[in-house]
C-alpha cells in the first residue's frame, strides 16, 4: 500500500479536518458495513478536504457527497468505500492483486486517490478540463506518481492502455458502454452505478476469464448521469 507523502501543512488540517476527524469518518464506515481494513486506512490516511473547496472544509469528514462544481459532486465516503471494496473482492478470491486500473470521471479526484494507495497503475479519464486540472495539481502535491490522467470522452475509455484488471465508473448511464467493457481483462472486475437518474443501482461485472461475465447487483446508488464528449 502507498503511503501518502504530505508536504504541505495544510494537508494535515486541524480542527474539522484533522486526524481526529478522519478518524471518526473511519469508524463510521466500519459501523455502516465496510469490512476491508485497507480501505478502511486509506480513507483514514487520505485528507478529503484537500478534494474540495475551502468553504466545504468543515463537511469534508461527513458521509456526505459534497458540491465540486461543473454539476459535478464527490461521492460520499461509504460509496467510495463500497465500490472500491467490491473491485478487491474479486481479487481476494483469486491469486494476485489488480495492476492496472481504469477509472471514468476523475471529478474531484478523490475516488482515483484512494484507488493509487491499493493498485500499482491507475488511469483516470475526464471529460470537463477545469475540474482535471484542479485534480491534477491535488495528485502532485499528494505526491501519487502512479496515477496518470487524460482529458477525453470518458465513453471512448482509454483503449492505447488497455487491457485493465478493474474498471470503475463513477458516473451513471442506462448501460456500461461496450467500447469500455471491451478494455476490460477477460477476467478483471467491473464496478458502476447503472440506470435512470430516479433509480440507478451499483453492479459490478466478473469476467470468468472465458468471455464472458456474471453481473450481481450490490445495492441503490444515486451519481451524476455519464456524459459523452468533453466539456
Amino acid at each position: 500500500m502507498n503511503v501518502y507523502p504530505l508536504p504541505a501543512a495544510d494537508l494535515k488540517g486541524e480542527g474539522m479536518t484533522s486526524q481526529r476527524a478522519r478518524d471518526r469518518l473511519a469508524e463510521k464506515l466500519k459501523e455502516s458495513g465496510i469490512r476491508d481494513p485497507r480501505v478502511i486506512e486509506v480513507i483514514r490516511n487520505l485528507p478529503r478536504h484537500h478534494f474540495i473547496d475551502q468553504a466545504l472544509h468543515s463537511r469534508a469528514y461527513e458521509n456526505d457527497a459534497l458540491p465540486i462544481g461543473h454539476g459535478q459532486t464527490i461521492s460520499q465516503p461509504w460509496v467510495v468505500a463500497r465500490m472500491t471494496e467490491a473491485l478487491l473482492e474479486h481479487f481476494d478470491q483469486k491469486p494476485g492483486m489488480p495492476q492496472k486500473l481504469l477509472e471514468i470521471g476523475t471529478g474531484s479526484g478523490y475516488q482515483a486517490a484512494v484507488l493509487a494507495a491499493l493498485v500499482p497503475q491507475v488511469f483516470t479519464v475526464e471529460r470537463i478540463e477545469a475540474l482535471l486540472r484542479q485534480a491534477r495539481r491535488r495528485f502532485r502535491q499528494l505526491g501519487l506518481t502512479n496515477l496518470r490522467s487524460r482529458y477525453d470522452d470518458g465513453k471512448l475509455g482509454w483503449l492505447d492502455e488497455a487491457p485493465f484488471d478493474a474498471i470503475i465508473l463513477t458516473a451513471a448511464g442506462d448501460t456500461i458502454p461496450t467500447r469500455i467493457l471491451d478494455q476490460l481483462s477477460p477476467d478483471g472486475v467491473l464496478v458502476a452505478p447503472v440506470g435512470s437518474p430516479s433509480r440507478q443501482t451499483l453492479i459490478r461485472m466478473r469476467g470468468d476469464g472465458k468471455g464472458d461475465f456474471i453481473q450481481e447487483e450490490l445495492g441503490a446508488v444515486s451519481f451524476v448521469p455519464l456524459l459523452g464528449g468533453i466539456g
